[in-house]
């Protein structure tokens, strides 16, 4: 406080006459040549700008990195929203093929079929571990009916139950409470496919006679008039024949993924009310 007392004055003097050599530095026109007094007051004026003006470029340098940085990760943003977009895109087109084979491959069922069907759509399921039930899209509203078989494009997939307006269950041939007439297709044996559960199926009431062999293909006998006859139903992947009784215990794998399924095919035939 006393250095400032003591030397506020000449301090003062000398910022203004700093100041007034910078304005009249800073005015002399560029158009003419400086005299001997201009060229000393720039000489003196000089070592005091070239700080200044290092300050403002170390300033000017630091505020274009500023706003590269800004622009760049600016520019990052976008281009991490472009690929979440394409990423999109990508799986909506993936997702699209897998539809169009999955319907292709319906379609030629369909056409297969000597029967009118109707197409759906798997939109639930029954997880409960005493029976085996999917619900699909269509109802009475459509003509379907209780009791209508239900196909995919590799097979059997069960029939109608519980029919409302709009949506319909469909028994699974796994379930306990299924039973359909097949045939061995090389063989021609004869039996009953009946439900086991966990998506596994046996053929019933074969005697041991019959010739049945690991890889077998079963497939619809058309007895009992709900399923058409030839249609896939599984694949037999045990064989056992005891030394008592007269028929043999035969275990299917069902030719439809049915955990997987989505598209199915009711036959609008039969049914009842």
């Amino acid at each position: 406080m006393e250095f400032l007392k003591k030397y506020m004055y000449p301090l003062l003097t000398g910022i203004g006459i700093l100041a007034a050599l910078l304005v009249f530095s800073l005015n002399i026109p560029r158009n003419r040549e400086a005299n001997i007094i201009e060229r000393s007051l720039l000489s003196v004026v000089s070592p005091l700008l070239q700080p200044v003006s290092r300050t403002s470029g170390f300033v000017e340098e630091i505020w274009d990195d500023y706003i590269r940085l800004v622009d760049t990760h600016h520019e990052n943003m976008r281009l991490r929203e472009d690929i979440r977009a394409l990423n999109l895109q990508v799986l909506k087109g993936n997702e699209s093929l897998l539809a169009n084979q999955r319907l292709e491959r319906l379609l030629e069922m369909k056409e297969s079929v000597p029967a009118p069907t109707i197409a759906a759509t798997v939109i639930g399921e029954d997880v409960a571990s005493w029976f085996r039930t999917l619900v699909i899209n269509r109802g009475s509203s459509s003509g379907i009916r209780n009791g209508m078989a239900v196909i995919s494009a590799d097979g059997v997939v069960g029939q109608t139950v519980k029919v409302s307006t709009s949506t319909s269950r469909v028994l699974l041939l796994t379930d306990h409470a299924s039973g359909l007439s097949a045939t061995i297709q090389r063989s021609r044996a004869r039996g009953v496919v009946k439900g086991k559960g966990e998506m596994l199926c046996t053929l019933e009431f074969t005697t041991r006679e019959e010739d049945v062999k690991v890889g077998d293909t079963v497939i619809t006998s058309g007895i009992g008039g709900v399923f058409l006859k030839g249609l896939p139903i599984g694949e037999v992947t045990m064989v056992k024949r005891g030394e008592y009784g007269i028929f043999q215990t035969v275990s299917i794998r069902p030719a439809v993924n049915l955990p997987h399924l989505e598209e199915v095919l009711v036959v609008q035939r039969g049914g009842y009310e």
